[in-house]
């Protein structure tokens, strides 16, 4: 499997009781109907950190039934490496095709512990694994050089980066420094949707994305002109999301996405794991209101 092009992260959305799975599924579906080129599963998006075992191993099996044959990363990341490796052991039995793992923290990690993470599951996989560096939510900070180490581990296929900078010199820097200590073989994806255009252009492989979960056709017109080669178009097609994007940098892409989802018919109300909870009633207008901007009331 090649992590390349778009890979959309889809909302696991809950109920009192558990899994949404009727809401799950038709979400699935909608995004390999769309054509993405990958689907990510239980990434933080996904709640995978307030599921328990038994949740997340359905949520993977029912990704992969769903997906018609899109290549499916599922998350793996638990606090305790004994947790991890459970995880990917029901992963691996779903039939995903990658795992997608971040390096959970209540105690700070050193360096070595996070590339002895890595390592332990390196050596407990048959499928490639994702990097995800996600500082904002795990708090962990990876240095170049860290990156560098653990690329080095046979299984790691590809690096979910944090957002680059809007300005175009300095995000291609940014790429071409990290690209100059990974393997060739290892991708670079950028998250942060309303850098991904920027980050596409700088020399990044795939774009790891919140939205693209819930309006994959806008997210794979962006993609396609950006690797491409169609600056002018991939950047005019982003700015046009822009009042989206403004809102996921105000509220949080989590509960953004749940609000576009919610408003479009997608999940239920209530769909987010407790104790997090919705957008208030000012944030709800405000998204709607941004997707009246970009002309979004209705599903494509």
């Amino acid at each position: 499997m090649k992590f390349t092009g778009l890979s959309a992260f889809p909302l696991t959305p809950l109920t009192a009781t558990g899994i949404d799975e009727r809401a799950f599924e038709s979400i699935i579906g909608r995004l390999a109907s769309a054509g993405v080129d990958s689907i990510g599963a239980l990434g933080s998006t996904g709640s995978y950190a307030y599921l328990d075992r038994s949740e997340r191993a359905r949520a993977a099996s029912l990704a992969v039934q769903c997906a018609g044959g899109v290549p499916v990363i599922v998350g793996v990341g638990a606090l305790g490496t004994r947790e991890v490796l459970r995880n990917v052991e029901d992963a691996q039995s779903a039939g995903a095709d990658a795992v997608l793992l971040a390096p959970m923290t209540y105690q700070p990690l050193t360096e070595d512990e996070v590339f002895g993470l890595y390592e332990d599951v390196s050596a407990n996989l048959s499928v490639p694994l994702v990097v995800y560096d996600n500082p904002g939510t795990t708090r962990v900070n990876f240095s170049d050089e860290l990156h560098g180490r653990i690329a080095q581990l046979k299984a790691v296929a590809s690096i979910k980066i944090p957002p680059v900078s809007a300005n175009p010199a300095e995000a291609a820097e940014r790429v071409a420094a990290l690209r100059a200590l990974v393997p060739g073989h290892v991708t670079i994806g950028v998250s942060g949707d309303g850098a991904a255009a920027n980050g596409l252009l700088a020399g990044c492989d795939a774009w790891y994305s919140v939205m693209a979960g819930i309006l994959p056709e806008h997210c794979l017109a962006i993609t396609r002109a950006a690797t491409s080669g169609d600056v002018e178009k991939a950047r005019s097609l982003s700015m046009a999301m822009e009042p989206l994007w403004a809102q996921m940098a105000r509220y949080g892409s989590f509960r953004v996405a749940s609000a576009v989802a919610e408003d479009l018919g997608l999940v239920k109300p209530g769909n987010l794991p407790m104790p997090v909870r919705s957008l208030d009633a000012d944030g709800r207008l405000a998204v709607r209101s941004a997707l009246n901007e970009i002309g979004i009331t209705t599903l494509a």
